[in-house]
């Protein structure tokens, strides 16, 4: 089974080896057929700390690092 793959913003870098990254997804409304704007934080393995707040990146599923961790940082999105 694939891993999935988002792409986001770093909201907090303040932790060691972890960033806070909110992910947006934009869907059509069933009934009301308006754009619906859902976003949702996600806490990634930064493991060198090099992203800082307002970076974009993407991020990959993974085995369970910590209580709250469950995904790693790929690559910048712009790379």
């Amino acid at each position: 089974m694939p891993k999935r793959i988002l792409q986001g913003t770093v909201t907090s870098d303040k932790n060691a080896q972890t960033i806070t990254v909110l992910v947006e997804r934009r869907f059509k409304h069933p009934l009301l057929q308006k754009t619906v704007r859902k976003s949702k934080k996600y806490r990634a393995h930064d493991e060198h700390n090099t992203y800082k707040v307002g970076d974009v990146v993407r991020i990959e599923e993974c085995a369970p690092i910590s209580k709250t961790k469950r995904w790693t940082v790929v690559t910048d999105a712009q790379a």
